[in-house]
């Protein structure tokens, strides 16, 4: 069919390297998607495989297509894969015209490389590990009771807020090697832990379990499996939200039925 009659499997490539591809990017671009991340999934679509020969046999066997039908589908689909690559060659071609239109103060610009870890010199106080909504809340009470503490914070943005407040912070994951100990965690008075991932949190409290046996360490969980977690891993108090929750409530409930 390739060469006794090669016009209507060439329409027929167009038809799905065209249509496709055009279809493809207009529906990307309508969701509010980047042109870089339109423009891939059009080349990607820019084919057609197997499930096509699957819906050309069903067509025939309901009589809605032409016996013609099968060879045009099967050359298109073998034409239009081999020709992908193109495709995707012809795509990174326009992304790198597109971008290199921006003006430059829309390229990202690189992040400024995070400050050597300094060691605190406080004693007797309390490192609070993330200031999220939990930990933000634990660190205005620390700051009311007039407690000293330091806060360990992976966040450069929220870091650098604190540091503007005058908090101690140690920017960087507690996680890693060196950050509790720069926390001078042999001498503090508490540890507490209020980042919500329990799998991180876990590796925390065994870090600093393993290098203070007897620091007090308080954990909060979302379960049950990460309160027994917690536990296992060296926290001696762990808080659940729900049952701090139900607590309230039952108290609230209990006065009210007193009253």
């Amino acid at each position: 069919t390739l060469l006794s009659d090669p016009l209507p499997i060439l329409g027929s490539l167009f038809i799905i390297l065209a249509g496709k591809t055009i279809a493809a990017f207009l529906i990307v671009l309508a969701f509010r998607h980047p042109v870089g991340t339109a423009l891939t999934i059009a080349a990607s679509l820019a084919q057609i495989g197997e499930f096509s020969f699957i819906l050309v046999e069903l067509g025939m066997r309901l009589n809605l297509l032409p016996e013609q039908a099968r060879p045009l589908v099967l050359g298109g689909a073998i034409l239009s894969i081999l020709v992908n690559p193109l495709m995707f060659a012809a795509i990174g071609w326009v992304q790198g015209r597109v971008d290199g239109r921006k003006a430059p103060m829309d390229e990202p610009q690189p992040s400024p490389a995070r400050e050597p870890l300094v060691g605190v010199t406080l004693e007797d106080h309390v490192i609070l590990v993330g200031h999220g909504r939990v930990g933000g809340l634990v660190a205005e009470a620390l700051q009311a009771a007039g407690t000293p503490f330091v806060v360990i914070e992976d966040s450069e943005a929220v870091a650098l807020k604190l540091r503007e407040a005058g908090i101690t912070v140690l920017d960087g994951n507690a996680v890693k090697p060196g950050v509790l100990a720069a926390a001078n965690l042999a001498k503090a008075r508490q540890l507490v832990v209020a980042i919500p991932n329990a799998f991180e949190a876990g590796q925390v409290v065994q870090q600093a379990r393993g290098a203070n046996k007897t620091l007090p360490i308080i954990a909060r969980a979302h379960t049950d499996p990460g309160v027994e977690h917690l536990t296992a891993m060296g926290a001696d108090t762990v808080i659940m939200g729900e049952r701090e929750i139900a607590r309230g409530i039952i108290e609230r409930v209990t006065q009210g039925a007193a009253a």
